[in-house]
């Protein structure tokens, strides 16, 4: 069996932007001919990084024990295109756990020995002794468990961002009656679509590497994509396609659809940014200058002057940076989505 997969894989020629078959010599007599795909379509093979071998090595026995089958985790994972089991997943997970709760345990023994010898502060010591052994791995484990699903909405993000444009590409080349695995190849070819190439890329690889038909192909991947609307848009091309329909009239329909949508996401889009500007006038500029006035009167007037300075370089010097970093985020988060 790995001789007859070896000798498979030497057939294939990677070099290049696609994929070609090399034929023997029997066959060259028979038919020469080379079977084109696209570069995404070569297979590639799940290769651990040092400490994920280690973690595994490690903690793989524990996992496989105490963890029952975590059909979450698995999809998320294929959803976020991360090249990981989930039994390694959390042994890396588990691993790094352990590693920061020694890293706490020393780091809390050593404080709390600061805070008691050198400050007289034993109590204090004592709780950040006790809280960061537990604290930090606590959250380091349910950060990193929470990264598939991160990654998958992520992408999802990426996708509804650029599904209209990738409609539209769709649609015309389905106007020029271009067939269905063809439209998906292409689409493959095109980086400027983001993650929707990377799923066109995963169809054509079960059609052309692994001989699946097209419709089985797109229902699968109906079924690992992160976006919502996509599996929506896969779907219909295999309930079209099943029940006799035209795809063309669907592909054309789905690139208007996405296209009003789009717009409306953008009106939507404005107008927050619009209204975060108004904030932002109203919040930042606005009511820390009139803050500062009346502070700067009050330490004239007033007989406590340092207590007003003081407040009055809090609101200078932190408060309105935050403010300004804080609608900064805000904008950019918009701008993102």
């Amino acid at each position: 069996m790995a001789h007859e997969t070896q000798d498979t894989f030497q057939k294939l020629e990677t070099k290049g932007r696609h994929l070609k078959t090399k034929k023997s010599r029997e066959e060259e007599v028979k038919a020469p001919h080379l079977i084109r795909l696209p570069k995404g379509a070569v297979p590639e093979y799940i290769k651990l990084t040092s400490f994920q071998e280690l973690s595994w090595r490690m903690m793989g026995n524990y996992v496989k024990s105490k963890n029952a089958e975590d059909q979450e985790l698995e999809e998320n994972l294929l959803k976020a295109h991360m090249k990981i089991r989930p039994e390694e997943f959390m042994a890396t997970v588990y691993m790094t756990a352990v590693v920061l709760f020694a890293v706490a345990l020393v780091a809390g023994i050593v404080i709390a020995l600061i805070f008691t010898l050198f400050l007289d502060m034993f109590l204090i010591g004592l709780l950040l002794a006790v809280a960061m052994p537990i604290g930090l791995p606590f959250m380091a484990f349910n950060i990193l468990k929470g990264t598939p699903g991160s990654k998958a909405k992520s992408r999802a993000r990426n996708i509804d961002k650029r599904i209209s444009s990738a409609m539209s590409f769709i649609s015309a080349m389905a106007s020029a009656n271009v067939p269905v695995d063809m439209v998906f190849k292409e689409l493959s070819r095109q980086p400027v679509y983001g993650e929707i190439q990377r799923e066109a890329e995963w169809i054509t690889r079960d059609t052309e590497l692994l001989g699946i038909d097209i419709l089985t192909a797109i229902k699968k991947g109906a079924l690992r994509s992160p976006s919502q609307k996509f599996q929506d848009f896969l779907q219909g091309v295999v309930t079209t396609s099943t029940s006799g329909g035209q795809l063309k009239p669907y592909f054309l329909l789905k690139a208007t659809e996405y296209e009003k949508e789009n717009k409306l996401v953008l009106k939507s889009t404005m107008e927050t940014l619009s209204m975060l500007g108004e904030s932002y006038v109203t919040v930042v500029v606005a009511f820390p200058l009139f803050l500062v006035v009346i502070l700067a009167i009050m330490a004239i007037i007033g007989g406590n002057a340092a207590n007003t300075l003081m407040i009055l370089y809090a609101v200078v010097g932190l408060m309105i940076p935050l403010a300004m970093f804080g609608f900064i985020f805000v904008v950019w988060n918009t701008g993102q989505e």
